[in-house]
């Protein structure tokens, strides 16, 4: 077996002992926005956090804070925990 395809091997094997990928929180948002028709804008102004601050969680550049899990629990029915844990989840595997 040759060097580089052990390397692939060893690669491949990795992914397989890990069955999922941790999703980013922003893309959970942004379905969850597409579902209601609403804009950034929108929820911006439901849930009194800047416009900034949401594109920069759906763009993966803010992460969520306690605060702003409960705003987004409240708006979209959801807990807090929900929020937290995604994005605990989320920074664990981006390492």
């Amino acid at each position: 077996m040759s060097e580089g395809s052990k390397v692939s091997m060893e690669v491949e094997m990795e992914d397989k002992k890990r069955p999922y990928r941790a999703i980013q929180p922003g893309e959970i948002l942004k379905e969850e926005l597409d579902a209601r028709s609403w804009t950034q804008g929108d929820f911006a102004e439901i849930t009194g956090k800047p416009l900034q601050s949401i594109n920069a969680i759906i763009a993966g550049k803010k992460t969520i804070i306690p605060e702003t899990a409960i705003f987004f629990s409240e708006t979209l029915g959801t807990s807090p925990e929900f929020w937290l844990n995604l994005e605990d989840s989320y920074r664990k595997d981006k390492g």
